[in-house]
């Protein structure tokens, strides 16, 4: 299946000389959530702004379904509703007339029973004669989502959507973005939450310095480069890890009552096993022990930085 979006070699160079993105080469699949992650200044909203025709890129193309976004701007746009990170709503309006007017702008005809079914499938239903200035800031966001969906888009961009919303509407939003995937919408989402695009991205790609780092599904990401750790807890205090212990490098708690050791899953030898038997001779025992493995944050934070 051919993908939904195409970018191939963009680049967007600014009058001031100031080069936002580099050559950027990238393909989003149809029904995917794809979380795009960087950090400030790394260019996610100038290529997001690029890929919907609001940015003229300096080189490159960009295909929608198929349609060139500049050559062909109208059949692509009206294939993409899009977020942006800032709120813009006529603070006077209701959600209903803001629904209804976006839909319009894409000149398609009025469809009150879809309008109702947007606004209620994002809790907004009761607050429909509301004014938008009235609203929470989550309800806010929703207002957005709406105003973007309104038109029936085949993706949906979503420029850092849970902004200044709380842990617990956060947590609705991501549901609310799972069942548009589950209907056939694909997803672009930016966030500075990276639990968030742990929790819901089917893929993941790292933009810096306006370069692609990385592009990978989420659960090969995080087995090829995540870590894995095993912590033991001791019953007694020790103060220094023995000298023959050195090649594990172990690190031992502030307590002194916990070591950490660090290994590669995906590796054939772990060593947890020679680790064990090293620990018995070193005469250190142990009353509990676990693993985890590293977060996406760790990831992304160690990608970064190299």
């Amino acid at each position: 299946m051919p993908p939904i979006i195409s970018v191939s070699n963009l680049s967007k160079t600014y009058k001031t000389g100031f080069t936002a993105l580099k050559n950027i080469n990238l393909e989003i699949r149809k029904g995917e959530i794809f979380a795009l992650l960087g950090p400030n200044g790394a260019g996610k909203t100038t290529l997001i702004g690029t890929i919907c025709g609001l940015v003229m890129p300096s080189a490159g193309t960009v295909t929608i379904g198929g349609h060139d976004n500049v050559r062909d701007f109208r059949a692509a746009r009206q294939l993409v509703g899009l977020v942006p990170q800032e709120l813009h709503t006529d603070a006077w309006e209701t959600p209903l007339a803001t629904a209804a007017f976006s839909r319009g702008l894409f000149g398609k005809p009025k469809n009150s029973a879809l309008v109702e079914k947007i606004l209620k499938d994002l809790s907004l239903w009761d607050k429909r004669k509301s004014q938008i200035i009235t609203l929470s800031g989550g309800m806010k966001r929703r207002v957005m989502i709406a105003k973007a969906l309104a038109h029936e888009p085949q993706i949906l961009f979503l420029d850092e959507p849970t902004a200044g919303v709380d842990v617990e509407l956060r947590k609705s939003m991501w549901q609310v973005v799972r069942e548009l995937r589950d209907s056939g919408v694909t997803i672009i989402l930016t966030t500075h939450y990276i639990e968030e695009a742990e929790e819901m991205a089917d893929r993941v790609g790292v933009i810096n310095k306006g370069e692609i780092v990385l592009v990978e599904d989420k659960a090969t990401l995080m087995h090829k480069l995540g870590r894995k750790q095993l912590k033991l807890s001791l019953p007694e205090r020790i103060d220094t890890v023995p000298a023959g212990l050195a090649a594990y490098g172990l690190e031992l708690s502030e307590d002194g009552q916990e070591l950490t050791y660090t290994y590669d899953a995906k590796s054939e030898r772990t060593g947890i096993t020679t680790l064990l038997n090293d620990l018995r001779t070193a005469g250190i025992t142990f009353n509990d022990l676990n693993t985890t493995q590293s977060s996406l944050e760790e990831i992304f934070v160690n990608l970064v930085h190299q």
